[in-house]
């Protein structure tokens, strides 16, 4: 099979497609022929720690490899594909099935073909969307329930503000806000208005032209996804038992999320958002009912991978940037 091999930190292009041998599953795995995957801001991390924090970056390299990875590995977080053959012991897949996968640090969508346990976060592809529409969901679904619902537990009637609304964590973050019956503002750069609007965002702030922290109004929720702002400079925005959710965190953050547990009514949470099937699961139904729709910057062709990776690594991207994997 065709994929794309990670070997050593640095620019995309050091990025190799090479011919390996097509896996074969084990007793409790499926074999998927996948036909798209993306490039999320996961992936970055994995291959170059592009969104890491610099006191973060010894502990990710300590995961992944100091002077190199520890292992040549395929990226790619999300896949969606067909099953192509089960083994003896699997009971909720066979053969011909349409799928949908989270990989999470295992990878391995970057390539023709991968075998999934299917107990990992596995789910039946929902009918109305294509491949590519399907896999440009669980990563930034994912993650956006995981902090405002698990972390933040959003409720209806809240205030929530999403910081870096139009990306993969934020688009989803609006429509899921949306569906929780909170009342969502949008901050993101004035291009992205409309977009994020039409996914249910009740206000958009350029922040290019206007900080939210210093319009007079509070909030229960503050979500930001990208690193755009702090705690401290949020204090004020925040309502009595509000919570500041953080998606990239410092060092000094983690203590600070221990002690506002403790000592404070406004409080910092944040974490790592790992997919399973509970929450795969929660985010089809929704994405089959129609209440959670992708958003699709650009797709590139597996062979333009690292392309595809010096693009999400400039920022700046909408939504989700999609890999389609030819068997030709």
């Amino acid at each position: 099979m065709k994929a794309i091999l990670h070997t050593q930190y640095g620019p995309p292009d050091l990025l190799q497609l090479k011919e390996m041998d097509k896996p074969a599953p084990k007793n409790n795995e499926v074999l998927i022929s996948i036909h798209a995957t993306s490039v999320s801001t996961g992936d970055c991390n994995i291959r170059n720690f592009t969104f890491v924090t610099k006191s973060m970056l010894p502990f990710a390299k300590l995961m992944f490899g100091i002077g190199k990875p520890w292992k040549a590995r395929v990226l790619g977080t999300e896949l969606a594909g067909e099953v192509e053959r089960a083994g003896k012991d699997v009971t909720r897949f066979k053969a011909g099935d349409r799928v949908v996968a989270s990989t999470g640090m295992a990878g391995g969508g970057h390539a023709q073909y991968a075998c999934l346990p299917e107990s990992g976060a596995v789910v039946i592809k929902p009918d109305s969307l294509s491949w590519e529409e399907a896999v440009a969901i669980p990563f930034g679904a994912n993650a956006a329930l995981y902090f405002l619902r698990d972390l933040g537990k959003i409720r209806a009637g809240q205030e929530l503000v999403i910081i870096g609304a139009s990306g993969a964590i934020g688009s989803a973050g609006v429509q899921l806000a949306t569906q929780f019956g909170a009342t969502v503002t949008a901050v993101c750069s004035g291009a992205n208005a409309e977009l994020v609007k039409s996914l249910g965002a009740d206000k958009v702030i350029d922040y290019t032209r206007e900080d939210f922290t210093k319009n007079g109004n509070t909030y229960d929720l503050i979500f930001d996804v990208v690193g755009g702002t702090t705690f401290d400079r949020c204090r004020n925005s925040l309502k009595p038992n509000g919570v500041f959710l953080q998606n990239i965190m410092e060092l000094t953050d983690i203590g600070r999320v221990l002690w506002t547990s403790i000592a404070s009514g406004k409080k910092i949470k944040g974490g790592v958002a790992i997919n399973n099937l509970k929450r795969m699961s929660f985010i089809a139904e929704l994405a089959t009912a129609g209440k959670l729709r992708p958003v699709i910057d650009r797709s590139y062709p597996l062979e333009q991978t690292a392309e595809a990776f010096k693009y999400v690594e400039q920022g700046h991207k909408k939504g989700n940037v999609v890999i389609t994997v030819s068997h030709s």
